[in-house]
């Protein structure tokens, strides 16, 4: 189960796909929307990241920071972005330390993967909405009208 709305987000420190280190706590004082998927170049997964690539500039405009979190490596996150033109960082949580901590960790047949839940992020570092059942195709403009924007 996904936390609660209202509940503190864990912070983090890891790899994006450039290799660049990443703290949520750099992001104090604004909205982050953390979204989670289970695999790089999978068709429900290539949809969603695509949602949000097509709707980048409407985040960038509300000063809105997006990251895609999964369990792939850095070459995976890599080749996944360069082949579709991705605009935002994907966090390489290899670990699953992030997936734990957001409590959206899943198996299946020993294959270890962060199940699709989507976390708004606001500005005071609270969780201010939860999305556990994402239309992949529709999910970035979803957001941005539960956002009002």
């Amino acid at each position: 189960m996904a936390l609660p709305v209202g509940a503190t987000a864990p912070d983090f420190t890891v790899q994006d796909t450039n290799g660049n280190t990443v703290k949520l706590a750099d992001y104090a004082g604004k909205t982050v929307v953390l979204y989670f998927y289970p695999k790089d170049d999978t068709p429900g997964c290539t949809k969603e990241a695509c949602s949000f690539r097509d709707n980048y500039q409407q985040y960038l405009d509300q000063g809105i920071t997006v990251f895609g979190v999964s369990m792939d490596d850095s070459a995976s996150h890599q080749a996944f972005t360069s082949k579709f033109n991705l605009p935002f960082p994907l966090l390489a949580d290899t670990d699953g330390a992030i997936t734990q901590a957001y409590d959206v960790a899943g198996e299946m047949n020993g294959f270890k993967y962060a199940k699709r839940v989507t976390y708004v992020i606001g500005a005071d570092g609270n969780i201010q909405q939860v999305y556990e059942t994402v239309n992949t195709e529709t999910h970035a403009t979803d957001i941005l009208s539960a956002l009002g924007l």
